[in-house]
């Protein structure tokens, strides 16, 4: 059982400036190649920044309006830095947030929701750019056939992990959603089960219908409980 790596659904063939990019150049890079941000790398072509659709937009959304129709901004200072540059040295976010390509989707999920991007350059143990990942290469995942997920969870999660005999549980998928029905030997494997199907790439639900032969969860006794009779001391 793994998770799919960045490596694995990164795009390769990466568009990347250098610092001295002037702003049309960028603007028409990400036009011609249907891409919405652009790394900026330095001379020896380690990510140093982002440029993206937004902080093109930040430009213009500085200059005065010839019809005097809207009121002017007074942007923070870093902001009207960005405002007034003409270069990706003055117009990218920096520093640029970046995944390893042994990362897992997770991993990458993870670094995107923290850092507030859309996608990650992918760098190498030097550093150096080799790819990027974006929230779109992440959802594919989330196309894996049901029939590659019942193997996965099937042979991975439930034999080799759980050590449940083959056909003691039935894995059912129908468009990514997973319900197991069987049983198991004991009760405490079913929440144990149910985890690590979510956590199989491509899953989006997971129910279960088992039952199980031991109840070894058991519920502490009550606080209250009355002692039997033959607990009392004499």
């Amino acid at each position: 059982m793994r998770h799919r790596t960045v490596g694995e659904l990164m795009t390769t063939d990466v568009v990347s400036v250098r610092r001295d990019e002037a702003f049309t150049d960028i603007a028409k890079l990400l036009a011609e190649h249907g891409i919405t941000a652009v790394p900026v790398v330095d001379d020896g072509g380690r990510p140093v920044g982002v440029v993206s659709e937004a902080d093109l937009l930040r430009k213009e959304a500085g200059r005065l309006d010839a019809a005097g129709l809207l009121p002017a901004l007074h942007p923070q200072p870093d902001a009207r830095d960005k405002s007034e540059a003409t270069t990706a040295q003055g117009l990218m976010t920096s520093p640029a947030v970046t995944a390893r390509p042994e990362w897992t989707v997770v991993e990458a999920a993870r670094a995107m929701e923290q850092g507030g991007v859309k996608r990650l350059p992918v760098v190498d143990g030097a550093g150096q750019l080799i790819g990027v990942i974006s929230r779109a290469d992440l959802l594919r995942v989330f196309l894996r056939g049901d029939r590659a997920i019942r193997e996965e969870i099937t042979g991975d999660v439930l034999i080799r992990t759980l050590g449940i005999p083959p056909g003691d549980v039935t894995v059912h998928v129908v468009d990514s959603r997973v319900t197991l029905r069987g049983t198991v030997e004991r009760g405490s494997t079913v929440p144990v089960a149910v985890r690590l199907c979510r956590a199989v790439d491509g899953v989006v639900s997971v129910a279960e219908e088992l039952e199980y032969r031991v109840d070894d969860i058991g519920s502490p006794a009550s606080d209250t409980e009355v002692p039997r009779r033959d607990q009392l001391a004499p």
